[in-house]
C-alpha cells in the first residue's frame, strides 16, 4: 500500500498538465470528488492544488510544452535530485526538466526513462508530497505500461533500488512486476509494470507511460461519472481477482487514468 511516509523510491507527488485548467478542475472535481484551489497568478502560469475533505491529493497546471499531451506526471521522493539526476543519464535516460528549487518547498526534476516512460522525482524540503493516499479520492497505485519490461525493471531497480515481484496474469495475460520499495515489507507495495506491445499504446502511438490508479468507493460509479463529464472508458469496469472492480479511463483530454474499488477486505 502507498503511504505518506515516503520511503526513497516511493510515490510522493502527482501532477496534471491540461490545456484547459478550469474545465480539468471541473472533471476531476466530478469523478473523484476533488476541490480545487486555484494558485495561478497570471494565464501563463495558471494552475493550483486539488484536496480531498481539505488534504492535498494532486497538483493542476496549463499545459505549455509544444507537442506533448495531456497526461499525469508521478514523482518519486528522493534524498538527492542532483544524484539521481545524474544516475538517470548514466543508465540510458534523459533529462526533461533538470533539478530546480521550488522555494523552500522542495527540489524536482523530470526525466524519460530508456524505453520511452516519463517520470519524475522530488527531494522535499517543507513538502514532502500529497497529504492523502490510499482512500476514496487519493493515489493507491501506480502503473507503468512499457515495451520493454526487463528493460524498465533494470533501469528503474538500479536508479530507485525498487524490489519485484511477479505475478501471471490470467487467460494468458502476461507477467505483471509488483513493485516494492527498496528494504520494505510487501505490505508497502506501490505499483506495478507490464509489458505490452507498441500498437496497444494508443495513447501515446506505442511509447511507454505511467499513470496513476486512484482509489474510489463504487468503480462503476466513477466510470458513469467519466462518461457524463465528457470522458471515456478505454476498459469498462472489470472485476480482477484479489485487486478489485477497476476501469481504465480517460479524461477529455486524453490523460489517462485507473479507478479502482478493492475487496472489502484489502487494504488498498
Amino acid at each position: 500500500m502507498i503511504t505518506t511516509d515516503f520511503a526513497p523510491g516511493a510515490p510522493c507527488w502527482l501532477d496534471l498538465g491540461s490545456p484547459d485548467v478550469p474545465a480539468a478542475a471541473a472533471f476531476y472535481g466530478a469523478v473523484l470528488g476533488w476541490e480545487y484551489e486555484s494558485m495561478g497568478a497570471s494565464e501563463e502560469m495558471e494552475g493550483g492544488m486539488f484536496r480531498k475533505d481539505g488534504k492535498l491529493v494532486a497538483g493542476l497546471g496549463r499545459l505549455t510544452e509544444e507537442g506533448a499531451r495531456s497526461a499525469w506526471m508521478l514523482y518519486y521522493s528522493v534524498t538527492d535530485a542532483d544524484a539521481t539526476t545524474r544516475a538517470v543519464e548514466a543508465a540510458g535516460g534523459t533529462v526533461r526538466v533538470p533539478p530546480r528549487d521550488l522555494d523552500e518547498w522542495g527540489r524536482m526534476a523530470q526525466y524519460t526513462d530508456p524505453q520511452g516512460g516519463q517520470f519524475a522525482v522530488w527531494q522535499p524540503g517543507r513538502d514532502t508530497g500529497v497529504e492523502l493516499v490510499d482512500e476514496p479520492g487519493s493515489l493507491a497505485w501506480t502503473e507503468l505500461y512499457t515495451t520493454d519490461a526487463a528493460g524498465a525493471k533494470e533501469f528503474y531497480g538500479g536508479l530507485f533500488g525498487w524490489q519485484y515481484g511477479e505475478m501471471e496474469l490470467p487467460g494468458d495475460g502476461g507477467t505483471y512486476s509488483l513493485i516494492t520499495p527498496a528494504g520494505l515489507p510487501e505490505e508497502r507495495m506501490q505499483g506495478g509494470l507490464m509489458q505490452l506491445p507498441p500498437e496497444q499504446l494508443t495513447l501515446t502511438k506505442g511509447q511507454p507511460y505511467w499513470h496513476p490508479v486512484f482509489r474510489v468507493l463504487d468503480c462503476d460509479a466513477a466510470a458513469e461519472a467519466v462518461t457524463s463529464a465528457g470522458g471515456a472508458l478505454q476498459m469498462p469496469p472489470e472485476d480482477a481477482e484479489g485487486v478489485g472492480r477497476l476501469a481504465v479511463c480517460v479524461d477529455p483530454w486524453q490523460a489517462d487514468f485507473v479507478v479502482l474499488t478493492p475487496p472489502p477486505t484489502a487494504s488498498a
